[in-house]
């Protein structure tokens, strides 16, 4: 079985796993497919690589022995796909595609559109749809969860942040704002819910059970406000090239929070902590004009 890996795929193995690995892994996809087909048990045929696909994993389109299309996501080593079937299988298709059948490291899931995403609707109507969507993932965790916590995630991205500091000291003050921020968010969170880790409007696809549904799940557990700080950026680029920019961007805190009963000030400093993060973060693979139209966005803050 042989097919063509997405570039956004292969690229982002590579700054994760570094090329040799990268390489390494995707020689193997086809034989990894076979795995994962036969794991699942459901009798699947292949149609075709959804492109461009994500950037943690690869995506099939296939299609069971009763014509049912699906989707079969096979995760390279690290990106704990058993914790996304884990949350898949507890938010069992409320605000989240359907988890079908699961196998080592792949996952068969219910077919969505990938090709629409809420980034094709006009913005306001976007983040409505994210609002109502991401409101329907935030329930207890179930028991005996293996889910990390808010504070043990963000804690490891901390010496990285310093280290982008060390290395360039104009990114210093923003970083010890992004940092103090943290510090003082974690020491008193208000709440212990199952969050979807990286939520934004890429991630809600279009779907026949329901009109959207949220897929690429990093679980974890913690309060809300973290998890709606990455949608406050969506779009960054479209923030930068407007005028009015930095007053949106405030706007969209103002209008997020209050649309879900989230405290304002919290889901300020969890933006702007996440907005450093992902910044510092893509300037060290070298992903240059993504950190620093990120970093943009959280000078704004």
């Amino acid at each position: 079985m042989g097919f063509e890996p997405p570039q956004r795929l292969v690229r982002a193995l590579g700054e994760s796993h570094g090329d040799e690995g990268a390489a390494d892994w995707l020689a193997r996809l086809p034989a990894l497919t076979e795995e994962a087909l036969s794991a699942t048990g459901q009798n699947t045929t292949v149609e075709r690589v959804a492109a461009p696909g994500g950037r943690s994993s690869l995506v099939l389109l296939v299609t069971s022995a009763d014509g049912t299309p699906a989707a079969l996501k096979i995760a390279p080593p690290g990106a704990a796909p058993e914790l996304e079937r884990a949350a898949l299988a507890h938010w069992n298709g409320w605000g989240a595609v359907q988890l079908i059948a699961s196998g080592p490291g792949a996952l068969l899931l219910e077919r969505l559109h990938p090709e629409v995403s809420l980034r094709s609707l006009p913005e306001a109507k976007a983040l409505l749809e994210a609002a109502g969507t991401v409101r329907r993932l935030w329930v207890e965790p179930p028991a005996g969860h293996g889910f990390e916590t808010v504070a043990e995630r963000t804690g490891r991205r901390i010496e990285p942040m310093r280290a982008s500091a060390a290395a360039d000291p104009g990114l210093e003050p923003l970083v010890s704002a992004a940092l103090a921020a943290r510090e003082e968010l974690v020491a008193h969170s208000p709440e212990l819910l199952l969050l979807h880790g990286n939520f934004r409007q890429s991630k809600v696809l279009a779907g026949e059970r329901v009109p959207w549904l949220t897929v690429g799940p990093e679980p974890l557990v913690g309060e809300r406000a973290y998890d709606l700080a990455r949608l406050v950026r969506d779009r960054v680029e479209d923030l930068i090239a407007s005028p009015g920019g930095a007053v949106t961007a405030r706007r969209r805190v103002k209008k997020l929070a209050d649309s879900l009963d989230v405290d304002r000030e919290r889901l300020h400093g969890w933006t702007l902590f996440r907005a450093v993060e992902s910044g510092t973060r893509a300037l060290a693979v070298g992903r240059r004009q993504e950190g620093e139209l990120t970093l943009e966005f959280a000078s704004w803050l």
